[in-house]
């Protein structure tokens, strides 16, 4: 965990760093902003000026440092691959940065297209850790972690390297979404990359304890 403590503190700084542009901001800044958004980019959530400066990035910073302590205190961590290890310490930070920005800049009469700007992160988040997902071997923390891949490392291996490509393609199809702006797809395509590895796997174990 030591080993961490400097990368860990940077990467919690950056997280929570939309907080000093809203109080930069602050006089600038509406009493009530706009924090969701439908697929149209119309704005159907909002919340306190307060709530969005402060409650948005501390709630991220909370969600990063519980993935990243999970992630350390893994009993298999050196089963985690390196570049998966830097992605689970970057995503979060990355995300507020890009969400944050987007929802002050927004807030501040840019015109922000937060349906592309969901869809080109959600894309290249999949994309990434359908990349590196196959690299991983067993572990608790990170992939597919259900009784027929931890009791089994082939089953593991296989599943992963299925998933990687579904979940590579998913990325795509979420950044080609921009032009289609469909809610119906990002549902179907999630459920696919969350079932068909778990029935893939599933399908594995029958056959290995057949033989």
């Amino acid at each position: 965990m030591k080993q961490y403590r400097k990368r860990l503190i940077i990467t919690s700084i950056i997280t929570i760093l939309p907080i000093l542009v809203g109080i930069f901001f602050w006089k600038q800044l509406p009493d009530t902003i706009a924090t969701h958004f439908g697929s149209n980019n119309a704005a159907d959530g909002w919340s306190s000026k307060a709530s969005t400066v402060f409650g948005l990035p501390l709630f991220l910073l909370v969600i990063h440092l519980f993935c990243v302590c999970v992630t350390l205190n893994d009993p298999k961590k050196k089963n985690i691959g390196r570049m998966m290890l830097a992605v689970i310490f970057w995503i979060v930070p990355v995300i507020s940065i890009v969400s944050n920005g987007s929802i002050l800049a927004y807030a501040l009469g840019m015109q922000i297209d937060m349906t592309m700007i969901v869809s080109i992160m959600m894309g290249i988040l999949f994309i990434v850790l359908g990349n590196y997902m196959s690299k991983n071997q067993q572990n608790y923390t990170v992939g597919i972690k259900i009784p027929w891949t931890l009791s089994s490392e082939e089953n593991w291996n296989k599943t992963h390297r299925i998933a990687s490509k579904l979940w590579v393609v998913a990325g795509i199809v979420f950044i080609a979404n921009i032009f289609l702006r469909s809610a119906e797809i990002i549902l179907v395509v999630i459920a696919c990359t969350v079932l068909i590895p778990v029935i893939y796997s599933f399908i594995l174990y029958k056959r290995e304890n057949r033989l």
